[in-house]
């Protein structure tokens, strides 16, 4: 397997060895190497200040703002996100993140017994928790495709998905970006190809916008839902839906409120009921905008140079840690976005983790003692585990470095 660095020229590995911004526009605490940018993400300095005039806004006249204002000020953020995603914007929601988004899709469609929901083995905990839930109430049942990790194709994924479809296969909830292994899937391939066996998808597309390039008019996706906090670098508490026209009648949100019996029709049931599910702060998705035109001009080939220059760096520091940890590369370079995942040593504290987000004592140990925050994540269960690092603008080679030398003297 090729080495992270084989294809890239001596110029570009220098430039990897430093911030590609400053890292003053972000808040992070400066003195924590802070390779978790995949978790919650990290919100530039001039978006937040940007998210506050929105609170400002609000609350200097909160029945002009949601009464008059809010929805106009929704259809133009919502027309920025539609052009960046290359998606329909008739069928372009806010939610408050993919995890709502799929749990939406979900609860809104209706399936039997006898339905098979079809998912991998690699699908972020949360959402199968949504599908098993699903499944648990309908009588329909989960099948799983188990996709091999380490890998050595992409082939092997679309092989591991097809083996598994039957007549009865209903939906398949897939990922773009797969949390826990840092996986790009053949995304494209798959929902084509499932499409010709009469399979709906609902791609959860968490990591996606902002890591990877994205066209969902091309994609064709039934639904897919993604989160701007992460590699948009919006706001906490934004997230998107899109549906395709036909499908959009059956998609309801998960608070119903006062646009399930709006006379309305100047728009779509869709875009009224998702328009207003209550009061909440909307400031976040209003704020996504501004992100996409802020991180968008820190590199002087756009949104293109940022995802470029983000998975150099991700594959480079995954070479170091593979070297310093003695392993071969797990995946194909091709798989690699900003994310990249390696496997550990088997953990050995028996103690179950306090959060649901799974804190193995190595993180912990790794940012009091080195000032290192990254993600040790059980997979596919404990005792296995794995380190995955993320790569953004304010990240740099001698963090990864830095890591490899700390996990060297935990062995």
């Amino acid at each position: 397997m090729r080495h992270a660095h084989d294809h890239l020229p001596g110029n570009h590995i220098h430039l990897l060895n430093r911030p590609a911004c400053s890292p003053r526009l972000w808040a992070l605490d400066p003195q924590v190497a802070y390779l978790n940018h995949g978790a919650f993400g990290a919100c530039p300095r001039v978006v937040l200040e940007y998210q506050r005039k929105i609170r400002d806004r609000l609350e200097r006249q909160p029945i002009q703002f949601f009464v008059r204002d809010l929805e106009e000020l929704l259809d133009d953020a919502r027309g920025a996100l539609a052009k960046f995603l290359g998606a329909d914007p008739e069928g372009l929601v806010f939610v408050p993140n993919a995890t709502a988004g799929v749990n939406t899709v979900l609860r809104s469609l209706r399936f039997k017994r006898g339905d098979e929901l079809l998912v991998t083995d690699h699908e972020y905990n949360a959402c199968r928790n949504a599908l098993n839930f699903i499944a648990e109430r309908s009588g329909a049942r989960v099948v799983v495709a188990d996709v091999p990790f380490p890998l050595r194709a992409k082939e092997e994924v679309v092989d591991a998905v097809l083996s598994r479809v039957t007549s009865r296969t209903r939906l398949a909830l897939l990922d773009h970006v797969t949390s826990q292994t840092g996986l790009v899937l053949p995304i494209q391939t798959l929902v084509r190809t499932l499409a010709q066996h009469g399979v709906e998808t609902l791609v959860d597309g968490s990591h996606a916008p902002g890591m990877v390039p994205l066209n969902l008019r091309q994609l064709g996706a039934t639904y897919y839902t993604g989160n701007c906090h992460k590699w948009l670098c919006a706001p906490k508490g934004a997230g998107f839906l899109h549906s395709q026209r036909d499908q959009r009648q059956s998609i309801r949100p998960l608070s119903i409120s006062h646009g399930a019996n709006s006379p309305r029709a100047d728009r779509s049931r869709y875009l009224i009921e998702f328009g207003w599910t209550g009061t909440t702060d909307p400031s976040a998705c209003l704020s996504v905008p501004e992100a996409l035109r802020f991180v968008g001009v820190l590199l002087s080939g756009g949104w293109a140079a940022v995802m470029k220059r983000n998975r150099r760096l991700a594959l480079a520091g995954r070479k170091i840690l593979c070297e310093a940890l003695q392993i071969n590369s797990p995946c194909p370079d091709e798989m690699i976005g900003s994310l990249a995942a390696v496997p550990l040593s088997d953990g050995t504290d028996a103690k179950p983790p306090n959060s649901p987000l799974y804190l193995d004592p190595l993180q912990d140990r790794l940012l009091a003692q080195f000032r290192i925050e990254v993600p040790i994540i059980p997979w596919p269960a404990p005792p296995k585990r794995l380190l995955r690092i993320s790569a953004q603008l304010y990240n740099s080679l001698p963090q990864y470095e830095r890591l490899a030398v700390a996990l060297k003297s935990l062995k």
